[in-house]
Protein backbone atom coordinates (compact mmCIF):
# COMPACT_ATOMS: atom_id res chain seq x y z
CA UNK A 1 0.00 0.00 0.00
CA UNK A 2 1.57 3.53 -1.22
CA UNK A 3 1.59 5.99 2.04
CA UNK A 4 -0.91 8.88 1.37
CA UNK A 5 -0.63 12.62 2.50
CA UNK A 6 -3.30 13.80 4.21
CA UNK A 7 -3.94 15.94 1.49
CA UNK A 8 -3.92 13.33 -0.91
CA UNK A 9 -6.19 11.55 0.78
CA UNK A 10 -8.77 14.52 1.00
CA UNK A 11 -7.91 15.11 -2.87
CA UNK A 12 -8.50 11.35 -3.90
CA UNK A 13 -11.57 11.03 -1.72
CA UNK A 14 -13.40 13.72 -3.36
CA UNK A 15 -12.10 12.16 -6.75
CA UNK A 16 -13.70 8.63 -5.47
CA UNK A 17 -16.85 9.99 -5.18
CA UNK A 18 -17.20 12.49 -7.87
CA UNK A 19 -16.81 9.78 -10.84
CA UNK A 20 -18.99 7.02 -8.75
CA UNK A 21 -21.34 7.54 -11.45
CA UNK A 22 -18.84 7.74 -14.66
CA UNK A 23 -15.92 9.69 -16.28
CA UNK A 24 -15.52 13.26 -15.18
CA UNK A 25 -13.15 16.21 -15.38
CA UNK A 26 -11.38 18.62 -13.49
CA UNK A 27 -9.47 21.56 -12.73
CA UNK A 28 -7.53 22.11 -9.53
CA UNK A 29 -8.62 25.04 -8.59
CA UNK A 30 -12.41 23.51 -9.10
CA UNK A 31 -11.26 20.65 -6.77
CA UNK A 32 -9.41 22.90 -4.21
CA UNK A 33 -12.60 25.20 -3.48
CA UNK A 34 -14.80 21.88 -2.67
CA UNK A 35 -12.07 20.33 0.17
CA UNK A 36 -10.76 23.43 0.95
CA UNK A 37 -6.74 23.48 -0.29
CA UNK A 38 -5.60 25.74 -2.37
CA UNK A 39 -5.69 25.74 -6.22
CA UNK A 40 -2.02 25.13 -6.09
CA UNK A 41 -1.72 22.25 -3.26
CA UNK A 42 -4.21 20.24 -5.51
CA UNK A 43 -2.11 20.88 -8.78
CA UNK A 44 0.92 19.51 -7.30
CA UNK A 45 -0.35 16.93 -6.05
CA UNK A 46 -2.37 15.54 -9.18
CA UNK A 47 0.22 14.41 -10.80
CA UNK A 48 1.65 12.45 -7.89
CA UNK A 49 -1.69 10.55 -7.52
CA UNK A 50 -2.04 9.72 -10.68
CA UNK A 51 0.79 6.83 -10.14
CA UNK A 52 -0.55 6.34 -7.00
CA UNK A 53 -4.13 5.75 -6.77
CA UNK A 54 -5.60 2.54 -7.52
CA UNK A 55 -8.73 3.28 -7.04
CA UNK A 56 -8.95 5.68 -10.38
CA UNK A 57 -6.78 6.97 -13.19
CA UNK A 58 -6.00 10.85 -13.81
CA UNK A 59 -4.87 11.33 -16.68
CA UNK A 60 -3.85 15.46 -17.24
CA UNK A 61 -6.31 15.97 -20.85
CA UNK A 62 -5.78 19.31 -21.56
CA UNK A 63 -4.50 22.82 -21.24
CA UNK A 64 -6.44 26.06 -22.26
CA UNK A 65 -5.72 28.67 -19.52
CA UNK A 66 -5.47 25.87 -16.85
CA UNK A 67 -4.88 21.98 -16.60
CA UNK A 68 -7.77 19.84 -17.34
CA UNK A 69 -7.48 16.53 -15.22
CA UNK A 70 -9.52 13.26 -16.60
CA UNK A 71 -10.87 11.28 -13.61
CA UNK A 72 -11.82 7.64 -14.42
CA UNK A 73 -12.78 4.46 -12.49
CA UNK A 74 -10.13 1.93 -12.61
Amino acid sequence: MVELSEEEQRILAYLREQVASGDSYFRAKNIAESIGLSAKQVGVRLPNLSEKADEVDIEKWGRARSTTWRVTRS
